[in-house]
């Protein structure tokens, strides 16, 4: 006597049985969604203009660009807090990928529409070339 248990093959698995489900006429498949468009590569104001036209993150889709972004130990802790938050009192479940996205959306938005008087800039102002405060 064989010690092998005796196990049906991949014909007998895959095999179509009849179902209710089975029995149901065919449905339309659901229409495609359409293809995003790929934006013309330009720079200055044809980037300002592709920037407004898409005032929110890109969201939780597949990207095909990535940077990575060094943040002090507060900084993570200040955007986990964030992340908890709109969580735990708006039941907003995002990861930090999109939190960044949407912030950095927000920002460039704000930048194309308010130019000089823009957060951006005058954050930048601030903080000198090295990352220290400017005087003066």
């Amino acid at each position: 006597m064989s010690r092998r248990a005796s196990l049906p093959g991949a014909s007998e698995l895959f095999r179509i049985t009849s179902s209710p489900a089975l029995d149901l006429p065919p449905q339309a498949p659901a229409p495609a969604e359409p293809a995003e468009k790929a934006k013309p590569a330009g720079t200055g104001r044809t980037e300002q203009l592709a920037r407004s036209a898409a005032p929110h993150g890109s969201g939780r889709t597949k990207h095909d660009a990535k940077i990575t972004v060094y943040v002090s130990g507060d900084e993570l802790v200040a955007m986990e807090q964030a992340r908890l938050t709109l969580r735990a009192k708006h039941e907003l479940v995002v990861d930090r990928g999109r939190l960044v996205r949407e912030a950095v959306a927000v920002l460039l938005a704000d930048f194309d529409q308010n130019g000089e008087e823009s957060v951006l800039v005058q954050r930048l102002r601030v903080v000198g070339s090295d990352g220290g405060e400017t005087e003066g």
